[in-house]
């Protein structure tokens, strides 16, 4: 819900600022303006693309995965999306997405950012739940001194299923 009210006013404030530009320069050079950056994006994104695809199929020839390449395609889409997009803020930012360095310091900045919500979920969910049971993301692997342990209902019976084992081949 917060990621739907973040993109919602994200489109709203573009809005607000390509009409307020648009009232001081004019509406022909408003889309003359929004024209020339949606061209330059997609010049931008078929300049890096190509180079980010030959990177990509010289690391897939030397056998190593390519994850770097794979995260600036995503990027790159991602900022040519944003260009193609009427608005001068989703311009800027997917200029970023699209330019090499910006798109470097903008991944360092995703990444601290990843960082403190993972930090923060985690503190949330280690003092939330109590410290003697499976964590609730164990789901049906269960490890360590509670393998051994049935799992029962709220009324004390046990829990009845059937399981797959790993080991097993797949009929």
């Amino acid at each position: 819900m917060p990621l739907l009210l973040f993109f919602s006013l994200f489109t709203l404030l573009d809005f607000v600022v390509l009409f307020s530009v648009g009232s001081q320069i004019g509406l022909l050079p408003t889309l003359l303006l929004v024209l020339a950056t949606g061209f330059t994006g997609l010049y931008l994104i078929r300049q890096q693309g190509t180079a980010t695809l030959l990177r990509a199929r010289e690391r897939m020839a030397q056998g190593e995965l390519p994850s770097s390449e794979l995260l600036t395609g995503a990027a790159l889409i991602f900022g040519g999306a944003l260009m193609l997009a009427p608005g001068f803020l989703s311009d800027a930012l997917g200029l970023l997405c699209v330019m090499p360095g910006a798109r470097r310091l903008l991944a360092r900045l995703l990444t601290l950012l990843n960082l403190r919500w993972l930090a923060t979920v985690t503190r949330q969910t280690s003092s939330a739940a109590p410290h003697d049971e499976t964590p609730h993301d164990a789901g049906w692997q269960q490890h360590g001194h509670h393998a051994g342990q049935q799992r029962s209902d709220e009324h004390g019976q046990p829990l009845e299923g059937d399981f797959i084992s790993r080991d097993e081949p797949r009929r």
